[in-house]
């Protein structure tokens, strides 16, 4: 046989058994796991499973093993052939001996076994001498494989202070031989970076903590693992992994002060909200952990405020109060930081807080004046001569230096027509009587400025609130208007009245109603006063009569509850009414009015009507005047619209003449009846000058000088007169067009004489002329 020359393998030989019946009926078990290595006893065929170690072929071809059937005499007479999974390719048979051998290198990974058949035939007869049957050839592993780490790279985080023992993370290797023989593939894990704070188990890969470990020490470790197969034996394969580790923080840690002492300034004339300083402490946690919340203890707590600034995380010093060198030259302040986020587990370590002594020194500054109060309210009783006291205003310059003060009213002119300051010691007085009925409260601004240094100056408010003074007499809030019918009787009802006093009253106005003095005894009237600022007015007699008394004045005298109490007399006057008890007022009014001109109701009635009928007249004789106004217009509009007719095409030709004849618009009885119309001069003949413009148009276009003037003096015309339409309702047609070759079609012209006028050039405009050049032809030499 022809046999290749392949790596060397190494291989399991087969033992060939006698075929007995006894051996058909026993199996012998083998120790491999994958394959029963079992002694099979078919028909006279007796194999075991062969095995080829991949990878290890030293020379080519390479023994396998051999099948033999007990039939065989060794004589050549019988023939082995082999079919199946890499037959003739891989595997190939000694026909004469059936020794099997591998011409391949083989790859357990690739493929673990092949199957194949085996079967012999007697070379003579070709016929089968033991039947078919199978067998399994199967490639042991080699370790041929290194361990990978297919997840990398590992990154893995675990707080800080964590106990020994603690779980991080898990890494992981494969290997590719097989794991079912042999120790290829059993893996084992080992630290060759990281102690000694942390352990990795040897068969899971699981890294744990050894030993605890401060994140503020170091926050991130660096662990390499390595990977052995073959359980690390002599020969074996590794691999290594780097898994990072991060600490988180935790909070374990208390804020600090940098400083124990901290020096600090602000001046006297700092504002409040002014920012003193900044302290800072320190926090070895990082985030929400590091964040920190600032306080003053201390009386200093009504003068000072520390807040935190959450970016920084720095104490910020400010004034809650303004502070005064000649009061108190240094402060001592106590601050105190503490931890925003407490964790409960470290609690017995100690408070999470710092406190530090901050100085804040005042520095002097030459202050403004300050005044005594923040603003000042006056009295003054209205009507108070000019020069009385309204107030004092007092300031004082806080410095040591003690400079005066200059008082003065900031700028308005109205106020300081009423008031005036005394510039040395602040003594407000009247200029001028004071009216409370004006004006009740005044507000003025003083201004108190030193005279060493004029621009060291503050301003005050002044109230000044302007007393009330009983003096205004109370009076009727409107003229009463009241009747009496002539049947009345007496004890009625005529009129209520009330008062109004523009005086201030603190406990309430209150008025008194009573009949004057000099009416008592002559007044057909009663007053009552209701006792709530209102009186009724009452007859005193039966009857009146407009004959003999149309009108009644009469005198109330009205008192108030003011100091001094002031009375006024006002009169009520009543009118005399023609009715019997029920008032109507119009009737009453109108019928006084009549009665006092010395007419009667008919007379009145008389007037009215005459009234109405001289209304009636004069709106008929406006109308009439206004038809007759729009009739010629009207007439002359219809005129026009009879004697207009529109055209849409080139040119009407002469048939223009019997519908539209500028002419006969432009007549001179048009003419003269504008005359009378219109003030102006009468207008020109407008047929003798359209008949000159025709003929000037035949040589000239229409944006020539004449034209243009032509249009602009009949526009001009028609804008001026009233009672004509406007000139452009009128359609003209002077002219074909700009550029035309056939010149102006206009008819306006047609009633000249054409004598000295050549048609041949008709024949030289084309079809659409044709007939028209035939008509004038003709119509030329029947004239000649």
């Amino acid at each position: 046989m022809n046999y290749y020359a392949l790596p060397s393998l190494v291989l399991t030989l087969v033992q060939l058994w006698p075929c007995t019946p006894d051996m058909q009926k026993k199996s012998i078990k083998s120790t491999d796991q994958s394959f029963a290595a079992v002694r099979r006893v078919k028909r006279g065929w007796i194999w075991e499973p062969l095995f080829v170690t991949e990878e290890q072929i030293t020379k080519m071809p390479l023994y396998v093993g051999q099948l033999k059937s007990d039939l065989d005499k060794q004589d050549r007479s019988l023939q082995y052939i082999l079919t199946g999974e890499g037959a003739e390719s891989i595997f190939v048979i000694d026909e004469y001996s059936g020794k099997i051998y591998v011409k391949q290198k083989l790859d357990r990974e690739k493929k673990p076994f092949y199957t194949l058949r085996a079967q012999v035939i007697n070379r003579n007869t070709h016929l089968p001498v033991e039947p078919e049957s199978e067998f399994i050839i199967k490639v042991r592993d080699i370790n041929d494989h290194e361990p990978q780490f297919l997840d990398g790279p590992y990154v893995a985080t675990i707080p800080e202070m964590s106990p020994e023992g603690t779980s991080v993370t898990q890494v992981t290797a494969t290997d590719g031989d097989d794991p079912s023989y042999g120790n290829s593939a059993r893996l084992l894990y080992s630290l060759i970076q990281g102690q000694p704070y942390f352990s990795v188990e040897p068969k899971t890969g699981i890294i744990r903590m050894a030993s605890q470990m401060d994140r503020e020490t170091k926050d991130q470790h660096l662990v390499i693992i390595q990977v052995k197969d073959m359980v690390g034996q002599a020969g074996a394969f590794s691999a290594t992994a780097t898994v990072t580790i991060n600490l988180s923080d935790i909070n374990d840690n208390a804020p600090k002060f940098q400083q124990r002492l901290y020096y600090m300034s602000v001046s006297e004339e700092a504002p409040v909200g002014t920012t003193v300083g900044r302290v800072m402490a320190e926090d070895s946690d990082v985030g929400e952990n590091a964040a920190m919340n600032y306080f003053i203890e201390g009386d200093s707590t009504d003068v000072f405020d520390i807040i935190t600034d959450n970016e920084t995380q720095e104490g910020i010093i400010l004034l809650k109060k303004r502070v005064d060198y000649e009061t108190k030259r240094r402060y001592s302040v106590q601050a105190k930081v503490v931890n925003r986020y407490i964790d409960e587990r470290f609690l017995e370590e100690g408070p999470f807080e710092d406190t530090t002594i901050i100085k804040i020194n005042v520095q002097d500054a030459d202050e403004p004046p300050v005044f005594s109060l923040e603003n000042y309210v006056m009295e003054i009783a209205e009507g108070a001569v000019s020069g009385s006291l309204v107030g004092v205003i007092t300031a004082r310059d806080p410095d040591s230096d003690d400079s005066p003060i200059r008082y003065s009213i900031v700028n308005d002119m109205y106020l300081k027509r009423l008031f005036s300051i005394n510039e040395h010691n602040g003594t407000i007085i009247t200029t001028k009587p004071l009216d409370r009925e004006i004006a009740a409260w005044y507000n003025i601004t003083v201004s108190a400025t030193e005279t060493r240094n004029p621009e060291k100056k503050s301003e005050v408010n002044v109230y000044i609130h302007v007393l009330n003074v009983n003096d205004h007499e109370p009076e009727f809030p409107k003229y009463y208007e009241t009747f009496v019918c002539e049947n009345t009787f007496s004890g009625q009802l005529i009129q209520n009245i009330s008062a109004v006093d523009k005086d201030d009253s603190v406990e309430g106005h209150h008025f008194f109603f009573s009949l004057a003095q000099e009416a008592t005894n002559i007044s057909h009237f009663t007053v009552k006063d209701n006792q709530d600022n209102t009186a009724g007015i009452f007859t005193a007699k039966n009857g009146f009569s407009r004959q003999e008394q149309l009108f009644f004045y009469l005198p109330i005298l009205i008192l108030d509850n003011g100091t001094p109490p002031l009375t006024s007399t006002n009169t009520l006057t009543i009118t005399v009414c023609d009715c019997d008890i029920e008032v109507n007022i119009f009737f009453c009014r109108y019928g006084t009015f009549l009665y006092s001109l010395g007419l009667s109701t008919e007379a009145l009635v008389a007037v009215l009507a005459c009234i109405l009928i001289l209304l009636v007249f004069i709106l008929a004789v406006v109308a009439i005047r206004r038809q007759r106004q729009k009739s010629p217009f009207s007439e002359k509009i219809e005129e026009f619209r009879e004697n207009i007719v529109r055209y849409d095409d080139e040119g009407g030709g002469e048939e223009d003449t019997e519908a539209f004849d500028i002419s006969a618009l432009r007549t001179h009885t048009v003419m003269r009846t504008h005359t009378v119309m219109r003030t102006q001069k009468a207008r020109k003949n407008i047929t003798t000058e359209i008949h000159s413009l025709y003929r000037q148009s035949l040589q000239v276009g229409p944006d020539s000088a004449v034209f243009r003037q032509f249009i602009s003096e009949k526009l001009e015309e028609a804008n001026m007169d009233p009672s004509a339409p406007p000139y452009d309702s009128l359609q003209t047609y002077a002219f074909e067009g700009t550029g035309s070759l056939a010149g102006s079609l206009s008819s306006l012209g047609s009633n000249t004489s054409d004598m000295d006028q050549n048609y041949e050039f008709l024949g030289d405009w084309g079809p659409q002329f044709k007939q028209l050049a035939s008509m004038y032809a003709s119509h030329r030499n029947r004239r000649d």
